[in-house]
C-alpha cells in the first residue's frame, strides 16, 4: 500500500501566545532546499526585530531532506518539535518558520517544546493542505448507448469526470488514479463489448480540496 504524501497547496500563518511571548508560524510550499532557505531569509528580514526565527523544512516525496534550527533557543526545544509536526502530518516540500517575540517570562524546556509545536499546528491550520495523488487523464469515446455505462462505472469507482463532449459520439474525460487504471480499463471494455476507445492523454499530479480537483 502506497504511503500517503501530503502537500501544502497554499501556505498560511498562525499565531499563539504563551506567557506574553508571541509565536508566529509562517508556512510555505517549496520544491527545493534553496527555495526553503530563501523563504527562511525572507521571514528573518520581515521579523528582524524578533528574538528568534526558528525553522524546519522537509523536501522530497520520501521526506529525504530534513533540516531544522533552534535559532538560539535551548537545544531541542524549537526546530526538532517543529519538524516532528511536519513529519506527523506526512508533509513533503514544506517549510515552517516560527517567529518568537519574547514576553519576559521563561517557559522552560517543556513549555518551549509545546509552544513551538502548537504554533506550527496553528500555521498549518491556516494553510490549505491535501494529499498528493498521481493518476492519468483518460479520454473515453463511445456511442450514445455506452454513456450510461461509463457514468455508472465512474460513479461506482469514484472517478472524477473532468469533461463530457456530445457530438456524433460521446467523449468522456476522466481523472483515474494510477492504482485504478487497469480496473477501469477492464470494466469499460467489458461494459461496451470493446467498442469504447480508451486513450491516456496525460500523467498528472493532483489533490482534492472541498470536493474540487486541483491539478498540481
Amino acid at each position: 500500500m502506497k504511503e500517503q504524501v501530503n502537500v501544502v497547496y497554499r501556505g498560511g500563518q498562525g499565531e499563539i501566545a504563551e506567557k506574553k511571548s508571541r509565536f508566529i508560524c509562517s508556512v510555505h510550499a517549496v520544491n527545493t532546499e534553496d527555495e526553503a532557505i530563501a523563504f527562511i531569509e525572507k521571514m528573518r528580514k520581515q521579523y528582524w526585530d524578533a528574538k528568534h526565527n526558528c525553522f524546519a523544512y522537509v523536501i522530497g516525496e520520501r521526506q529525504q531532506i530534513q533540516r531544522f534550527s533552534d535559532d538560539g533557543e535551548p537545544s531541542g526545544t524549537a526546530g526538532k518539535p517543529m519538524l516532528d509536526v511536519l513529519l506527523g502530518k506526512q508533509l513533503c516540500n514544506a517549510v515552517a518558520v516560527v517567529t518568537r517575540y519574547f514576553g519576559g517570562t521563561l517557559l522552560g524546556t517543556g513549555g518551549l517544546v509545546r509552544a513551538y509545536s502548537k504554533s506550527v499546528q496553528a500555521g498549518l491550520k491556516e494553510s490549505i493542505i491535501f494529499e498528493k495523488c498521481c493518476g492519468k487523464q483518460v479520454s473515453i469515446s463511445t456511442d450514445y448507448n455506452g454513456i450510461g455505462k461509463l457514468q455508472y462505472i465512474a460513479a461506482t469507482m469514484e472517478l472524477h469526470t473532468l469533461d463530457t463532449e456530445y457530438t456524433d459520439k460521446v467523449v468522456v474525460k476522466l481523472l483515474v488514479p494510477d492504482d485504478k487504471l487497469n480496473e477501469m480499463d477492464k470494466k469499460v471494455t467489458e461494459a461496451t463489448s470493446g467498442k469504447a476507445k480508451i486513450e491516456i492523454e496525460a500523467t498528472v499530479s493532483y489533490g482534492i480540496h472541498n470536493g474540487e480537483i486541483i491539478l498540481l
